[in-house]
């Protein structure tokens, strides 16, 4: 009986330390305009790796840039580690390792790969993978039909935050490497969106289902339908672009006097004379409309050489996703959309919702 009294008391004061444990904010930065990172500590003492923040994928890895440390808290698991993304893939082993977010996230126990062999991550370290855990599965040998839990699964089994919810402000970025993003593991930051946020629920669609995947409603350009009627996407911290199906695609961009893709490059090119009467491009998802203006559909122009694209081109960031509709994924939201908008994606309630910055 004493054993279970100082059990309900360990029970009790863990409750208490989980009630008060509120969202962890850090900063992320615009690397080279094109994604997202964030510095993210392994091992004890910690090595600072950057990272992509990567909500289309799930899981966290190292060693493509700076190699992985290993500490006292550094666990072999035996398993190797192989994942394929739309662009790149790393493969190598699997560890248990002690991972700090921030001085007060700092999540014990968690599986991250060591990047032995990889392709297609100039620049950074790795990827820290916040999308849904079942992205994981299939990427461990000999233990296929494992899953594994994400920083955000154990961080909220740890009690280091109250909910399983990721807030994402991103902004457009004035610099080549600008420290302008804002994450919030465990809630949102009411200080970065004005109005409410709009929530939609995860698609039943597949593939997108498997993702962080919504339904809109439609689309539109200036007054032309693009999309016609609810269609299944996903949102996509780790795509820097966004992607429309081919069909809609070529309406978008026959609606743009002159406008043609550059298939090298792999934009939109906007005549100069058409780019003062570009019209609003606009999403309708749950109930509401998030439009992007002309701006927030253009490259700016002086960027073009840090993208590799040529001087003086007016590029343009909504282009195709390389099929037409009825796929099932049939859009992809992603950084350039989120420069402009709130983004909250939400485990516990299935959902993703937006609000205007």
């Amino acid at each position: 009986m004493e054993g279970a009294a100082h059990a309900g008391r360990a029970r009790a004061a863990a409750f208490k330390n989980r009630a008060a444990s509120g969202p962890t904010t850090i900063p992320a930065t615009n690397l080279a305009y094109v994604q997202y990172t964030a510095s993210i500590g392994v091992g004890s003492p910690a090595t600072y790796y950057n990272l992509v923040v990567d909500t289309g994928s799930s899981n966290t890895f190292v060693g493509t840039g700076k190699k992985y440390v290993r500490t006292k808290t550094s666990i072999p698991t035996n398993q190797e580690v192989n994942v394929t993304y739309g662009t790149g893939f790393f493969s190598g082993y699997e560890y248990i390792d002690q991972v700090t977010i921030a001085p007060d996230l700092v999540i014990k126990g968690q599986s991250i790969g060591d990047a032995l062999e990889y392709a297609d991550f100039e620049g950074v370290d790795g990827i820290i993978g916040v999308g849904p855990v079942d992205l994981t599965l299939g990427t461990l040998y000999p233990d296929e039909n494992a899953e594994i839990p994400t920083v955000m699964n154990n961080a909220l089994q740890q009690g280091l935050i109250p909910e399983q919810v990721l807030g994402v402000s991103f902004a457009p970025a004035d610099t080549y490497s600008d420290t302008n993003g804002v994450l919030t593991f465990g809630g949102i930051d009411s200080s970065l969106y004005i109005g409410e946020i709009t929530y939609t629920p995860v698609t039943t669609t597949y593939p997108s289902n498997y993702y962080w995947g919504v339904n809109v409603t439609g689309a539109s350009y200036g007054a032309t339908p693009v999309i016609p009627d609810s269609y299944a996407g996903i949102v996509d911290t780790g795509t820097t672009l966004i992607y429309i199906a081919d069909n809609w695609y070529q309406t978008y961009q026959d609606s743009i006097p002159g406008a043609y893709y550059d298939e090298n490059f792999g934009m939109i090119v906007i005549p100069p004379a058409s780019v003062p009467l570009l019209q609003p491009f606009t999403f309708y998802i749950g109930r509401s409309a998030f439009t992007l203006d002309a701006t927030a559909q253009l490259l700016p122009t002086d960027q073009n050489a840090a993208w590799g694209g040529a001087s003086g081109v007016q590029y343009g960031y909504i282009g195709p996703i390389g099929a037409d509709s009825g796929t099932g994924l049939d859009f992809i939201i992603g950084q350039k959309f989120m420069e402009r908008f709130y983004a909250v994606f939400d485990t516990a309630n299935e959902r993703v919702g937006f609000a205007y910055t």
